[in-house]
């Protein structure tokens, strides 16, 4: 072998580029360790222009400052991103590096729609849900309650938008929506009244039985004004009512309770 000149200079040249590979690694090791590096500043932005109402630094440096490790080079930017996401109220976050000593964090807050259960969890307007200190979320005013089974949060907080639109007719709105264990709906509404709808046989369903409830609900009024308790609108042509010492039927008679 030590005299087949090609095969010497091969191997001296493989040998050579493994050295060189072996220095520049090196050497940019050595570059990537300088304090210059050194994480100097974190930060935490909006999407686009938008404000953050929840997310401050105190919250930052106590929940995800402390699980970052490494510098500009070294830092990984994945675990950076969900050390932001443990953070309350962060609903996602986007990291990106800026030269020479910067983490730039992008971050969409969770916007409250209402409470869940009885948890003290909350649910975002795209359903999510999430756990945040409830005075915070309730600085605009009482939030709406909603519960279901596990996974029904998408599903009850759209149903929750098409009874704000369609009790609107009547200037009352949804206070609590459920979706029981059943598939079963009932909504309590801002004047106290809590109406059963039951499952959805239909697409239509729920809304031909609030169009109905509608329909005479200004009778009703008139007739028991506050006294309503509850309306039962599961039946296919009527409706059974409760009032302070009375139960109407499906028949319009009323007998004392």
């Amino acid at each position: 072998m030590w005299h087949d000149v090609r095969m010497l200079n091969t191997t001296t040249n493989a040998l050579l580029g493994a050295l060189v590979v072996a220095l520049v690694a090196s050497g940019a090791w050595w570059i990537a360790q300088r304090p210059m590096f050194t994480l100097k500043t974190i930060r935490v932005e909006g999407v686009g222009e938008t404000t953050l109402r929840h997310v401050n630094p105190s919250t930052v440096r106590s929940t995800a400052v402390p699980r970052i490790k490494g510098n500009f080079f070294t830092a990984n930017l994945d675990a950076v991103r969900g050390a932001f996401e443990a953070v309350p109220w962060v609903r996602k976050a986007a990291v990106r590096r800026e030269w020479p000593n910067k983490l730039i964090v992008t971050v969409e807050e969770h916007e409250a729609l209402g409470t869940w259960g009885d948890a003290g969890r909350l649910v975002s307007v795209k359903g999510d849900l999430f756990t945040a200190n409830l005075a915070e979320a309730e600085e605009d005013g009482d939030l709406p309650e909603f519960s279901g089974p596990d996974g029904s949060e998408k599903e009850v907080v759209a149903r929750y938008r098409d009874l704000n639109e369609w009790f609107k007719t009547v200037d009352l709105m949804p206070e609590a929506v459920q979706l029981s264990s059943r598939y079963a709906w009932s909504v309590r509404l801002n004047n106290g009244i809590t109406v059963e709808l039951g499952r959805e046989q239909t697409k239509a369903t729920l809304k031909d039985r609030v169009d109905r409830l509608i329909g005479i609900y200004p009778q009703l009024v008139a007739r028991l004004q506050d006294r309503i308790e509850n309306v039962d609108m599961r039946y296919p042509n009527g409706l059974a009512l409760k009032a302070q010492g009375l139960t109407f039927g499906l028949n319009g008679k009323k007998t004392k309770r």
